[in-house]
Parts: C-alpha cells; structure tokens; sequence
C-alpha cells in the first residue's frame, strides 16, 4: 500500500477559504486508515486558463506547458480525493476546468469525494461523482460531507479546527477511505493481470 500516492485536491481557489485545512485533516485520517503516501494539491498552486487547450484532451498532445505540468502531477497519484465546498448546488467551476484539461491521466483510478458547506454539500458531491464517473474513474460509494453553520459562512473568515467540528464525521471519513484502499487493490490486481497477459 506504501507505493500508493494518493493525492488530495482543495477544489477552491477563493482567497478566505476553509478548504486546505479539511483537505489537511483528511489527509492526516487517511495515512492513519490506510497507511498510503498523501499529498495536499492546491488548485490555487496550479492557475489553468480556463478550457484554454486547442485539442482534445482524451487524445493527449498538449499544446501548452501548464497542461503539461498538470498531467505529470495528476500521473504520479494512483487514487484521487476531491475536497470541495458546494457553491450554488454545484462545485467549484476551477475544479471542473482541472478535470476537463485531462482525460487519460483520470482514467480508471480510484477517487473519494469529501464535500463541505451549509448543506453538507450533498448536491455537489452527487453532480461531482457523475462527471468522476464520465472520466471514467472510479469513485466510491461513500461520500463524507460536513455541515456549516450559516454564522460560519456568513463570518467567511477562512479560519476552522475541522477535527473540533467535523470530529463526529471521522468514522464515516474512515469507511470512505477503507473502500478507496479496496479499490486501490482492485486496480493493482488488474494491473498485474494485464502485465502478465
């Protein structure tokens, strides 16, 4: 499981947001779970033209450098979690250029949703799952989502102890990456049957 590197993705790019904190605490719960290598990718770090490439993703051949640079990173994970806050029953739209600017460096790897906001993100985390499953990846079945107090987003200070809030939260957190890691050894198996074909 140690060769495994999964990355964790802040799915915001607003300046005062909560997002790489929960996306820091996930992580932590995750190496504690299922003992794989984690990495914190913030989409802020990696500012992507929006829909800016001249060609196809799915068919490779990147004309821009940055396209480039985001398919080596997103290339050395074997798994994905998605941290993002819901904004209008949706997702972040800097997430979905991310996704959309790739095609085979998504495909058939395993990816966790963990969504946040006034509503647990609910809505956004099921319209994220469908476009994971249409980069035909491999999401699985349980999806954390923490509530916000309408006081927290109203005061939208960036600033949150998400083990203090989301505490009661971790053992579902926990389920979600135990299904990733049988996910995980599904994709090795397979991956191993093909070599040996």
């Amino acid at each position: 499981m140690h060769s495994d590197k999964i990355l964790v993705i802040i799915g915001s790019t607003r300046t005062r947001r909560i997002g790489p904190r929960i996306a820091a605490w996930v992580a932590h719960i995750g190496s504690q779970a299922i003992g794989a290598q984690f990495e914190v990718v913030d989409l802020k770090d990696w500012p992507l033209p929006m829909d800016d490439e001249p060609g196809i993703p799915a068919l490779g051949g990147y004309a821009f450098e940055h396209t480039r640079a985001w398919s080596r990173k997103i290339s050395e994970a074997q798994a994905f979690v998605f941290v993002t806050p819901q904004y209008n029953w949706g997702y972040p739209a800097p997430l979905k250029n991310a996704l959309d600017h790739l095609y085979q460096e998504w495909s058939g790897k395993p990816a966790m949703i963990v969504t946040y906001g006034g509503h647990e993100g609910s809505k956004c985390s099921r319209q994220l799952r469908q476009v994971l499953k249409g980069l035909n990846m491999r999401p699985v079945r349980i999806r954390p989502g923490f509530r916000l107090t309408l006081d927290q987003i109203k005061a939208n200070t960036g600033a949150i102890d998400p083990a203090a809030q989301f505490g009661k939260q971790e053992k579902k957190v926990r389920k979600a990456f135990s299904q990733l890691q049988v996910r995980l050894q599904r994709t090795a198996s397979r991956r191993w049957w093909s070599w040996l074909l």
